[in-house]
């Protein structure tokens, strides 16, 4: 019996020293990769009075976003407790001259897609921790809010509705940082009424790339207030932001219709955002051979008609749907409930899809939260996002959904495909922010995830190219398209994105952050290192 062991015994001892040696190897190598990170940082940094972290645990945190693609290692994380703590290392960065490498980039909730919150061997600037004076509500004829560029618009919310007011536009998603969605733009169903957020700031207190705190306004430093709103973070860390408020209703009356015709789709929606006071939020998605569709809205929505939206059969069509919503309060139900059905006998959809329900206007706001939390409980969230958003011009949106809709998107199941026009007159052309140049365009979003290690149409691989395909034919068709939440690989790529902003864009780069130290992972313009 010993004979027959005797070799397990020796290949165990062989295996406790191999992982003996290879712990001792792997330790060593964490070791190793922590000194050289620590001896490759600037003494002068070392030695300033912040909150700088260095670990591994959250140099990988910030190397980390929704998007869940692109992991660029930061040289260390700045906790900032105050604005002048983030003027100062910028500021020390700036005073290091061209050869440095360092570069700086602002983090807020983490939801980039991929990676423009990065900066790889330089300092993430992790903008939650920022403290500063509460939330401060001011009401009058023009209430609005002053709150820091590192608070979350779902926080707003609960404080502002403390006074009976809110925000005017929205994101989609509220659990965002304020300074994050104002370097894009901000935009869901309110912004053909009011705008996207951009289109809702009085002020803001911003940061530049040579460490300068700066109060700007349309009136006041007007160049550096248009310069960041939309701006990519190019231009400078926004701390501080003063949002404009409206008085806020208590409840919502949210409503959904399908449509099989796009060209009847499509007419109804721009009809609706040049409406008076019809509806308070208008969007749509794109649905493609969903089973059951109807049936999973009765989770939530109530159907007018049930018999008929029982017989109602969306697997194998293509379907649009509108998303409505009235803001009211409980004394207005009568004559909203009157409004509701007027304004809806002017519309064109299939009569048996009709679908309403009421909810707070809490619960309005804040609906995708709820599919977060169920994602997450699944292990659903944190997988790769490969979004792709569209600007589409009005001309073109036919022409977009025939090919689009009709022969790359074969399905939407990875996720939601939205769409819904909006009205050039609530953007300033004055902001960062490209645009098509027409006076509606249409945000399509394509909100697909991948799931992680698949091969098939819900692979990471196969979104991309559906992706690309769908780039590649804007560019063939000359669409006039323009990348909201824009990626691009080269500087001739962005200068076509910005189009005949471009030249105003540079100038005001060489203004405000000439050594290029702010947001690297947009990608736009690189840091040169001078070594004389």
């Amino acid at each position: 019996m010993r004979y027959h062991y005797q070799p397990f015994s020796l290949v165990g001892e062989h295996n406790i020293m191999f992982l003996r040696s290879f712990i001792i190897l792997f330790l060593s190598c964490i070791v190793i990769r922590l000194s050289l990170c620590l001896s490759s940082i600037p003494s002068t940094l070392k030695t300033l009075p912040l909150n700088l972290n260095f670990d591994e645990a959250s140099l990988r945190h910030a190397a980390r976003d929704f998007g869940n693609r692109y992991q660029h290692h930061p040289m260390a994380v700045l906790h900032p407790e105050s604005v002048p703590d983030i003027a100062a290392t910028i500021k020390h960065i700036w005073l290091m001259g061209p050869s440095s490498h360092l570069t700086v980039a602002a983090r807020g909730h983490g939801h980039s897609l991929q990676g423009q919150a990065q900066a790889h061997g330089g300092i993430v600037i992790n903008m939650e921790s920022l403290k500063v004076k509460e939330m401060q509500v001011y009401g009058g004829n023009s209430p609005y809010v002053d709150v820091s560029g590192g608070e979350l618009w779902i926080n707003i919310l609960h404080e502002t509705l403390r006074y009976g007011y809110a925000p005017r536009s929205w994101t989609d998603y509220l659990h965002l940082t304020v300074g994050g969605t104002l370097s894009n733009a901000g935009v869901s169903g309110q912004a053909f009424k009011h705008g996207p957020q951009i289109s809702n700031v009085q002020q803001l207190e911003i940061v530049t790339g040579t460490g300068e705190v700066v109060n700007c306004s349309k009136e006041h430093n007007g160049e550096l207030f248009h310069s960041a709103l939309g701006g990519l973070g190019q231009f400078g860390i926004i701390t501080r932001a003063r949002i404009l408020l409206e008085p806020a209703p208590t409840k919502v009356k949210w409503i959904r219709v399908l449509y099989s015709d796009f060209s009847a789709f499509t007419r109804d929606q721009e009809q609706l955002i040049s409406a008076e006071n019809a509806f308070d939020y208008i969007e749509g998605f794109v649905i493609i051979n969903r089973t059951g569709l109807l049936n999973n809205w009765r989770s939530s929505f109530n159907p007018q008609d049930p018999v008929q939206a029982s017989h109602f059969k969306s697997e194998g069509r293509t379907l649009y749907c509108l998303e409505l919503a009235k803001y009211f309060s409980l004394e207005e139900i009568d004559v909203v409930n009157q409004e509701v059905e007027r304004d809806l006998s002017y519309l064109s959809y299939i009569p048996s899809t009709l679908f309403l329900t009421e909810v707070t206007y809490v619960d309005f706001l804040d609906r995708v939260h709820v599919s977060e939390v169920k994602l997450r409980s699944k292990g659903l969230w944190d997988v790769p996002h490969p979004w792709l958003n569209l600007f589409i011009p009005k001309s073109k949106i036919h022409s977009f959904a025939q090919v689009v809709f009709g022969n790359i998107l074969k399905e939407t199941s990875n996720g939601p495909v939205l769409i819904y026009p909006v009205n050039k007159s609530k953007w300033d052309n004055r902001t960062s922010v490209a645009i098509p140049d027409e006076d509606i365009f249409y945000l399509v979003a394509f909100l697909t995830s991948a799931v992680p290690s698949s091969n098939g149409t819900d692979g990471l691989e196969y979104i991309l190219s559906q992706n690309k395909r769908i780039l590649e034919y804007c560019e063939r068709a000359q669409l006039g398209a323009k990348q909201y939440l824009p990626h691009h690989s080269t500087q001739e790529e962005w200068r076509d994105h910005f189009g005949s902003k471009w030249e105003a864009f540079l100038k005001r780069k060489s203004l405000y952050d000439p050594l290029a130290i702010l947001a690297p992972g947009q990608g736009i313009f690189q840091k040169t290192v001078s070594f004389s």
